[in-house]
């Protein structure tokens, strides 16, 4: 099998722990991937001042799929986000977040299997902010209806092909009318293409309550990039948190897999990270190239290794730190 040349992305904090956890896993189920080593992250921009270094622009460009860590960002000043930047320079639309259930993963709910699809490019995350006044700074929301649509058909198109029968349009349009509007009736407007599916809508805030009462009647949910941004952090939090939340960022030619949650700097080097994250998202990695048994090797190794408390990461309720729980994995192969 011919390997896949894939750009890995360590980030900052718990980044190269968690992603070198991962190399192993894929090296003991001989996965057909080569990793090309690059890096962006905090570390990177303090010495260089730059957020998107040119080697990761030309990796990421040559290798069209990318692997990547959590990246540190400041509030309330400091850089720009690495993550938004990325997302929006190498075109990477659809933000695609799963919530489900794992094995052995002490949470309030079982059974909870739906996917967020979050609009990438716009919304107030495009970072259009003025200072009008000493007192007063404008944030502009931009939509437009061909990123709508866009991530609308990218949504349906998932549930299709994953088998899945609902999608909900999530969204603010009886108070933002124009904004939220245009990204509603774009999406409706898809009803006619998409006939096998049910598409329905729902207001953000009742979406919230929805989740937490009834997780269970979602299936597919699209939504805007902030409200998408609060909802899978929600969603992760349904499941265990955000140590056992996957993500990939796809764009038409491009995809970017990563780790949601941070970067941990208060753990950095202590061998205490849990790179279950990064892992599932490397398992989607390898499923989008179409090596899916390998991919369900390791899934299945992983669902083995938590379901056994003597074999869980600290954070999830066991006793391990990365190294064995990254050993404990393997050995489940």
């Amino acid at each position: 099998m011919q390997k896949k040349v894939v750009t890995l992305i360590p980030g900052d904090g718990i980044g190269s722990e968690i992603c070198g956890a991962v190399q192993k896993i894929f090296a003991a189920v001989e996965a057909p991937i080569e990793w090309d080593l690059q890096n962006a992250g905090l570390d990177v921009f303090e010495k260089t001042g730059d957020l998107l270094p040119q080697n990761v622009i030309d990796s990421v460009e040559k290798n069209k799929v990318a692997l990547k860590g959590p990246t540190t960002t400041p509030s309330g000043g400091g850089h720009r986000s690495i993550n938004v930047t990325m997302r929006q320079y190498f075109k990477l639309y659809s933000n695609v977040r799963p919530v489900k259930t794992l094995p052995g993963i002490n949470c309030r709910y079982t059974g909870v299997d739906f996917i967020i699809v979050r609009e990438n490019s716009e919304d107030l995350y495009k970072g259009i902010e003025y200072q009008v006044s000493e007192d007063m700074c404008h944030g502009v929301k931009l939509i437009t209806r061909q990123a709508s649509e866009k991530i609308g058909r990218a949504a349906c198109k998932l549930a299709v092909a994953r088998g899945r029968k609902k999608v909900t349009v999530v969204h603010k349009a009886n108070i933002m009318k124009l904004t939220d509007g245009l990204f509603l009736n774009s999406i409706m407007a898809l009803k006619d293409e998409f006939p096998q599916l049910e598409i329905d809508d729902l207001l953000v805030d009742n979406t919230c309550l929805q989740l937490v009462k009834y997780p269970e009647q979602f299936d597919v949910i699209v939504t805007q990039n902030l409200y998408g941004d609060i909802l899978s952090d929600l969603g992760s939090g349904l499941i265990g948190g955000l140590g056992v939340a996957s993500g990939a960022n796809i764009g038409d030619d491009k995809a970017i897999f990563e780790a949601v949650h941070g970067s941990a700097p208060d753990i950095a080097g202590k061998g205490l990270a849990n790179p279950t994250a990064l892992l599932l998202s490397g398992i989607s990695m390898l499923e989008f190239l179409g090596f899916d048994s390998h991919g369900a090797k390791i899934r299945a190794a992983l669902h083995r290794t938590l379901e056994s408390k003597e074999t869980r990461t600290q954070d999830i309720g066991g006793p391990l730190g990365t190294d064995d729980f990254t050993k404990a994995v393997i050995q489940n192969l």
